[in-house]
């Protein structure tokens, strides 16, 4: 993979994950090494989220850990997006630039949002609204894209238009665990399929 500007890597062992002290998820152990990428799979229920939020560093595990060769390599995309709804595309993208860098032309550019650049978050479609969550994993720069339901909600031509940045996230050395109940083009993938 030369030229490539990422060389994160994350690992979990033996990882049990709790949720309202019951525990939801147990034995799960991964490697993403730079180029990787895992799509998380199971039923409602069975803890895909519960599991992203562990790995992220945004729950501590009830056993086992999770270890990232650097702390700030990870970035967490939920169903909720993080982003502001009273705040316009422009002005959610500009938040998110100040707090991590990145350039906010090219992020609204490869998520067409264009159109709706000036409307406030809360007048847009889910998918828009989608969309917009998903420009904070460009703006971001972080080698490891932790993504839950990155399609939930968009069209077919956003589909695509979110495959394509994971492929070139992944040449370009970064890594990603996505969970989802739809169909992704992810090649050289693996998959975990989580019981409940």
């Amino acid at each position: 993979m030369a030229g490539a500007r990422h060389s994160a890597t994350l690992e979990a062992t033996d990882l049990a994950v709790a949720r309202g002290g019951r525990v939801i998820v147990e034995g799960v152990s991964l490697s993403l090494a730079p180029g990787d990428a895992i799509v998380l799979r199971g039923p409602n229920g069975a803890g895909k989220t519960t599991l992203l939020r562990a790995l992220a560093g945004l729950l501590s595990p009830a056993a086992g850990n999770v270890r990232v060769s650097d702390d700030g390599a990870r970035i967490f995309c939920g169903v909720l997006n993080g982003a502001k709804a009273a705040l316009s595309v422009n002005e959610n993208l500009r938040f998110w630039r100040k707090l991590y860098g990145g350039e906010v032309g090219p992020a609204r550019a490869a998520l067409g949002l264009e159109p709706v650049e000036h409307r406030p978050l809360r007048e847009l479609s889910t998918g828009y609204q989608r969309r917009v969550g998903l420009a904070r994993l460009i703006l971001s720069q972080r080698p490891i894209w932790i993504v839950d339901e990155p399609t939930a909600g968009l069209d077919a031509g956003a589909t695509v238009a979110f495959e394509r940045l994971l492929a070139e996230h992944r040449a370009d050395g970064g890594a990603a665990i996505i969970a989802t109940h739809e169909p992704i083009e992810a090649p050289d993938s693996r998959t975990l399929e989580l019981a409940q």
